[in-house]
């Protein structure tokens, strides 16, 4: 029996369905795309960064890879391997962990590039201009084949660069200056 993909009109339309899955899904001219599993290296960063931030930052705050962001443009949604929500999104999230236009954006958004120029250009290009549109004050791009960690501060609605770290160099994070962190650590176990 052939099975066929749902085709949707609307992103309500999106959000109405399930699959029965936990399977991610990024919503491209209104059909499904599946999302691959992160690499290892990936997870490790992520987690390594979620436990830095819960130092910080009521832990209800940090969200890691399954937090959806309904964005402008193709594909509709994104998910981030890091998320920085408002105090507010907490209770906002507890259906559905969806951060909808309407809402407020979150504080931090953060990518790590997995290998490949299609992901390169995916973090560096595409979801920065839909970051910047969605008006998320800041954005990371974590490179681990370059080892760097491109910081982005949004200004005037346009992301400028606070900075390239890394090394021992420590990461300047505008939003969170408290953050006391080196390029350096969050490569160290990889």
């Amino acid at each position: 029996m052939l099975e066929t993909k749902p085709k949707f009109q609307t992103f309500e339309d999106y959000l109405a369905y399930d699959d029965n899955s936990n399977k991610y899904y990024e919503l491209f001219n209104g059909e499904l795309i599946e999302m691959p599993p992160e690499s290892g290296i990936n997870v490790q960063i992520g987690i390594f960064l979620i436990l830095q931030f819960s130092r910080l930052l009521d832990y209800r705050q940090i969200r890691g890879q399954g937090l959806e962001l309904e964005v402008r443009g193709e594909p509709r949604n994104r998910y981030p391997d890091l998320t920085i929500l408002r105090q507010e999104h907490i209770n906002l999230l507890a259906k559905r962990n969806t951060i909808r236009l309407f809402m407020p954006p979150p504080l931090l958004v953060v990518e790590i590039v997995s290998p490949g120029e299609l992901q390169r250009h995916r973090d560096y290009i595409a979801k920065r201009i839909q970051y910047q549109d969605c008006s998320i004050p800041e954005y990371w791009i974590i490179d681990p084949e370059a080892q760097t960690i491109l910081v982005l501060e949004l200004k005037d609605k346009i992301y400028v660069e606070v900075g390239e770290f890394l090394g021992e160099n420590k990461i300047i994070s505008p939003q969170f200056p408290q953050l006391d962190l080196s390029a350096s650590q969050l490569f160290e176990y990889q």
